[in-house]
Formats: structure tokens, sequence, C-alpha cells
């Protein structure tokens, strides 16, 4: 069983360097990481947002958004909430009783 919640958790204090370090480029304005989007044509950052207090994410010329760090790496690697999850732990460097193999 995935410890979704700790993992987020866990992720939030982290948050501005896990999105410099996925999405370079960005700029921090107020408590949002602003960006290009990674997985559309896009020419200006600023439709593309990640609260950094909340974890919530949005491209707002798009439909594509999340309330977590978990979904965004589940949005950006294009891969499951499990397997997202079990990428950011180990990102982390959280113990692997936090998650099952």
């Amino acid at each position: 069983m995935i410890d979704f919640h700790r993992i987020n958790r866990a992720a939030m204090p982290h948050l501005p360097q896990i999105v410099h370090r996925l999405l370079p480029g960005g700029k921090i304005h107020s408590r949002e990481y602003v960006v290009r989007n990674p997985r559309r044509f896009d020419r200006h950052p600023g439709s593309f947002k990640i609260n950094l207090a909340t974890g919530q994410w949005a491209d707002f010329a798009t439909t594509d958004r999340g309330g977590d760090p978990v979904s965004l790496i589940a949005w950006l690697e294009g891969v499951s909430q499990p397997e997202a999850a079990k990428l950011l732990a180990r990102m982390l460097s959280i113990d692997a009783g936090c998650v099952d193999e």
C-alpha cells in the first residue's frame, strides 16, 4: 500500500527545489512557480503554475491540473499515480517502508 499522504507531505518543504529540478527556467512569483508547460508548445511562461504552499498546479490554458506533488510527477512523467509516488519517494530518499515495492 502506498502512503500518498506521507509522500506528498514529505515533498512539500522541498517543492521549490523539486520544481526547479524538473521544470528548469521558471520563476517564483509570490507563492507560485511559473514556468512554460513542458508538454505543449508554450512560448511564454504564465499559464502554467504550481502553488508552492499547497502543491496544486494547473495550466490555465488547458484542462491540465492536479492537487499535489504526486499528481504533478505523474503528469510530467506520463506515469500512474502509484508509479509517480514511488518516483517521488525515491527522489526524497524516503524510507522504503513508506511504499510497497
